[in-house]
């Protein structure tokens, strides 16, 4: 099987690839590497890939020739970085999804697995959040996932292509970057204290290998309804800090500033769904792999098979 993974280089989207790749496929990798670096990628003889961005439809096209599975991770997937550049975060993650889409049922993809996100609830009036629970999204790139989202659906009941749509939440493991487990880590050791905006925050944080786990499982399973994708446990943003503090044995404090509007307080998904029809079950989450952030790893967590 071949299998095409749009942000392929990038955190969440090499992982996937490395697991592809252990499992015998043929892989191709569509990245702009805005973000993606092509340093998380092995060099294998099953690996192509194309340095091209996701608006670019021509690209798209050339990026899903006899593809069997598209898995469509490419977006601007910063919450932060989504308000500041409005443009770029609509224009990749609601137009660059709609190339997906056409260019999947233009080549005659069998299925698009969809990485969406929690932000698409906004904040939530009651936890866990089931995937039946209002959408509300409260900042640009939620919007752009729901939209995104729609998208998908309505794609499918119009070409039949297969989209089944992840929602996914906070993930952490080796090779990210920018957001808050890795910005803490860096801080910790470099002596800097850990900056915290606002500080009541209870989120839902999920280790990448069981995301990608999800990512797999929706090759063959799924359906019309969309998954959470996330440990079904809250961890608090202080205990948080406060375990990174410990395993980095940091003499760092914890720097509070005030609460930036466009971000959600208070998540913890509902995982009975990804249970029960993706068959991933994280048993031991949350946080359980948190020690291996420590030295900035940046080898597989899945064991890479290539073909050269």
């Amino acid at each position: 099987m071949k299998s095409l993974v749009t942000g392929g280089a990038g955190f969440l989207g090499s992982h996937l690839v490395d697991a592809l790749l252990e499992a015998g496929q043929r892989v191709v990798v569509l990245d702009n590497l805005r973000r993606g670096r092509l340093e998380h990628l092995p060099d294998c003889d099953v690996l192509s890939v194309q340095i091209d961005d996701v608006r670019d439809y021509g690209a798209v096209v050339r990026a899903t020739e006899g593809v069997d599975i598209v898995y469509h991770l490419a977006a601007q997937s910063n919450v932060i970085g989504a308000g500041l550049d409005l443009d770029y975060s609509f224009t990749t993650n609601v137009l660059g999804t709609f190339n997906v889409l056409k260019a999947a049922a233009e080549v005659g993809a069998r299925r698009v697995v969809f990485a969406s996100s929690r932000e698409v609830y906004g904040e939530p009036t009651r936890l866990p959040v089931r995937e039946s629970a209002a959408l509300a999204p409260k900042n640009a790139y939620g919007a752009s996932k729901l939209a995104a989202e729609a998208y998908c659906r309505v794609w499918q009941r119009a070409t039949g292509v297969d989209c089944v749509v992840l929602r996914l939440v906070n993930l952490y493991g080796p090779r990210d970057r920018d957001r808050v487990i890795p910005n803490w880590f860096d801080q910790a050791r470099v002596g800097e204290d850990l900056t915290l905006y606002g500080g009541d925050q209870v989120l839902d944080f999920l280790w990448v290998g069981y995301a990608v786990k999800a990512l797999l499982a929706a090759t063959h399973s799924g359906g019309d309804a969309p998954v959470n994708v996330g440990s079904g446990r809250g961890t608090s943003l202080r205990d948080l800090a406060d375990r990174i503090r410990v395993i980095t044995q940091t003499s760092s404090a914890v720097r509070f500033l005030p609460e930036r509007d466009v971000e959600v307080v208070r998540f913890v998904a509902d995982v009975g769904r990804m249970q029960r029809i993706l068959g991933v079950e994280p048993r031991n989450e949350p946080l359980d792999h948190l020690a291996t952030m420590s030295n900035r790893a940046t080898e597989p967590i899945f064991r890479t098979r290539c073909g050269n």
